[in-house]
């Protein structure tokens, strides 16, 4: 497994969510707002190492979206691969790093080129790792890991590799500091459950196409204030 320098700063998780619901509250299809989702990517990006956050995990694709209506899963992945291609440029000028993790076996063969693409050109990258969940489920990633551990292993870290390979995972990246959710839901959608043993949860009404570097501030800010004690008596 080929691994990397993992950037300074806060493992930061996102659940990108309300896309849809913001396009159908501006009278637009739901296609718009997985467009304008793909622009407040790229802010918080930017904003990401003025702000201490040296990975930031986005999903951007859950396994249980498949049961979605095929033509929104299709325009999304188109949406997606056009990202990518578009941004990657800015990206590998601006040290960002991408990998992508997640199942790829039923992901199409467009969206599978970019993401390579994409891992191949940035991987001198050092001032952000950017991670995009795509075809995603911590659950499944557990059970397959689970499934290839040897009978005599007892090494934790062991386990940990495991789920990294089966994800796609080049780099050993940290434990998840702070998830963030938009879109006034509060759950964690089968999102990084191994990661985030002991990540702060953050929640906003905002939906993500409106979500930009004041919101991500504001949720960092209110992060910092949190007393982190890991199951000790302080």
């Amino acid at each position: 497994m080929q691994s990397a320098l993992v950037p300074l700063g806060w493992h930061v998780g996102i659940i990108m969510d309300g896309n849809g619901r913001w396009a159908i509250g501006r009278g637009e299809p739901r296609s718009a707002g997985h467009r304008a989702g793909a622009g407040s990517v790229r802010r918080i990006i930017e904003a990401c190492p003025g702000l201490d956050i040296g990975v930031l995990t986005l999903y951007a694709f859950s396994s249980d979206n498949w049961a979605r209506p095929r033509g929104e899963t299709q325009t999304l992945f188109r949406i997606l691969a056009d990202a990518i291609r578009d941004d990657l440029s800015q990206c590998v000028e601006d040290g960002v790093r991408l990998e992508f993790v997640g199942r790829r076996d039923r992901l199409p063969p467009p969206l599978v080129t970019a993401m390579q693409e994409a891992e191949r050109r940035s991987t001198r990258g050092r001032k952000l790792l950017l991670r995009i969940a795509i075809d995603y489920s911590s659950r499944d990633a557990i059970f397959r890991a689970a499934r290839a551990l040897p009978a005599d292993t007892t090494s934790h870290d062991d386990f940990v590799a495991l789920i990294r390979e089966v994800d796609h995972a080049r780099t050993a990246a940290p434990p998840v500091d702070l998830i963030i959710r938009t879109g006034g839901e509060q759950r964690l959608s089968d999102f990084l459950l191994w990661e985030s043993a002991y990540a702060e949860l953050y929640f906003t009404p905002c939906h993500w196409p409106a979500f930009g570097p004041p919101h991500l501030e504001e949720a960092i800010t209110t992060f910092r204030r949190r007393d982190r004690r890991y199951g000790q008596v302080i």
